[in-house]
C-alpha cells in the first residue's frame, strides 16, 4: 500500500476530510454569487433524485425509467400545499407521503415482474404524468403549470434568498442521503444486493425478493418526493414537462454516469444533470443531445462504474506500474509479507474507499 492510500485510509483522516467538506459548503454560499449558489442548489436537488433512482435501480437491480414521475409528484403536492395555505411541515409531509403512496401502489402491483416487463410499466409513468398534469389543471395549472413561493429567507436569518435555499437543500438533501447511506449499508442493503446478484439465491436464503423490491421502489419514491419539495424551494415553479420522459432518461443517464450503486455516485449524477447541458448549450444547443450521447458512451465503455470509480482505476494504474518496475529489480519492502497478500489488502482497502 503506498503511504498517501494508507494516510488517507486513516478513519481520523477521513472524518477530517468529511469536516473540511461540510465546513466548506457552509461557509462558500455566503462569499459566492447569486447565480453560483442557485446552481449549486439545484445539483443538491437533482443529487437528490439521482439517489432515489441508485436505490432503486443501482442497490436493487429493478429497471425503473419513471423516477422523475415522483419527482414532479413531489412538487406539484409542495405547490398544492403551499396554494391551500398550509404549514410548511405539513407540505413537507404531504410532498413524501403521496409519492410514497403511489410507489407503493405500484411497486405491489409491478415488483413482481422482472426485466423488460417492469421497464415497461415504469416508462408509462411519466408518458401518463405528462398529459395527466395538463388535464389536472385546478391543482396542477394545467400546461401553464404552477408556481409556489415559500423559501424566501426571513428577516432574522440575515441572508439573501439563494443563499437560504442553499441551506435548506444542504439540511435537507444532507439527512437524506445520510439516512440512505444508513439503509444500503446495513441489514437491508445486504437484503438488496443479494436481491440484484439472484434471486433463486435470495429465496433460498430467506430474503424475500418481492418484499425487498417492495421496499425499494417505495423509499425511492419517497425520496423522490423529497427531490419535488426541493425543486420547488428553489425554482419556486414546476409545470408538466418537469415529469417528461427526456427528463426520465437524462437522470438514468446522470446516475450512470455519476456512478450506480454509489452514494458519492449520486452527488457527481447531480453535478451532470445540471452543469452538462448548461455547457453544452453553451458550445452549440443544436448539439446539446449529440454530446450528451457520446459523454455517455465514453464514460459506459472507459469508465463502467462511473465517474466514482475514476480514482479506483488511476490507483490500481499506478500500482500496475510501479508493480513492473519492482520486477524488474526492485527487491520486496516487505519480504515476510507475500505480494498475493498485498495486493488482495491493497485492492479490498480502495474499494472501501470508494464506498461513501
Amino acid at each position: 500500500m503506498s503511504a498517501a492510500t494508507e494516510f488517507l485510509s486513516r478513519p481520523w483522516v477521513r472524518w477530517l476530510i468529511v469536516a473540511l467538506v461540510v465546513v466548506l459548503l457552509i461557509v462558500a454560499p455566503l462569499g459566492l454569487p447569486e447565480f453560483a449558489n442557485q446552481t449549486l442548489a439545484r445539483i443538491g436537488v437533482f443529487a437528490v433524485a439521482v439517489l432515489g433512482l441508485n436505490v432503486v435501480m443501482g442497490y436493487t437491480g429493478q429497471v425503473s425509467l419513471g423516477q422523475i414521475f415522483f419527482v414532479g409528484v413531489g412538487a406539484y403536492a409542495t405547490a398544492w400545499g403551499v396554494a391551500e395555505g398550509w404549514n410548511i411541515t405539513l407540505v413537507f409531509l404531504l410532498s413524501i407521503v403521496v409519492p410514497g403512496v403511489l410507489g407503493l401502489v405500484i411497486a405491489l402491483a409491478a415488483a413482481r415482474l422482472g426485466g423488460l416487463a417492469i421497464a415497461m410499466v415504469t416508462i408509462a409513468l411519466p408518458i401518463v404524468g405528462v398529459p395527466l398534469a395538463k388535464r389536472l389543471s385546478d391543482i396542477t395549472g394545467g400546461s401553464q403549470g404552477v408556481s409556489a413561493r415559500f423559501s424566501d429567507a426571513p428577516e432574522w436569518s440575515g441572508l439573501y434568498d439563494d443563499q437560504w435555499q442553499f441551506y435548506l437543500v444542504l439540511i435537507i438533501g444532507g439527512i437524506v442521503f445520510l439516512l440512505t447511506r444508513n439503509l444500503v449499508h446495513g441489514k437491508y442493503g445486504r437484503a438488496f444486493a443479494i436481491v440484484k446478484s439472484n434471486e433463486a439465491v435470495a429465496s433460498s436464503m430467506g430474503v424475500s425478493p418481492y418484499r425487498y423490491k417492495v421496499m425499494a421502489f417505495t423509499v425511492a419514491a419517497i425520496i423522490g418526493g423529497v427531490a419535488g419539495f426541493l425543486y420547488m424551494a428553489v425554482v419556486q415553479y414546476t409545470s408538466p414537462e418537469t415529469m417528461s420522459f427526456g427528463h426520465s432518461i437524462t437522470l438514468l443517464a446522470s446516475m450512470v454516469i455519476g456512478g450506480a450503486a454509489s452514494i458519492v455516485g449520486s452527488l457527481l449524477g447531480g453535478a451532470y444533470y445540471v452543469l452538462v447541458p448548461q455547457l453544452t448549450n453553451v458550445i452549440d444547443p443544436n448539439l446539446t443531445a449529440l454530446l450528451q450521447g457520446a459523454l455517455l458512451l465514453f464514460v459506459l465503455f472507459v469508465l463502467p462504474g462511473g465517474l466514482v470509480s475514476l480514482p479506483r482505476r488511476i490507483a490500481r494504474a499506478v500500482r500496475r506500474s510501479r508493480g513492473g518496475t519492482g520486477r524488474s529489480g526492485s527487491p520486496s519492502t516487505s519480504p515476510s509479507r507475500p505480494a498475493t497478500e498485498r495486493t488482495v489488502t491493497e485492492s479490498t482497502n480502495t474499494e472501501r474507499q470508494d464506498q461513501a
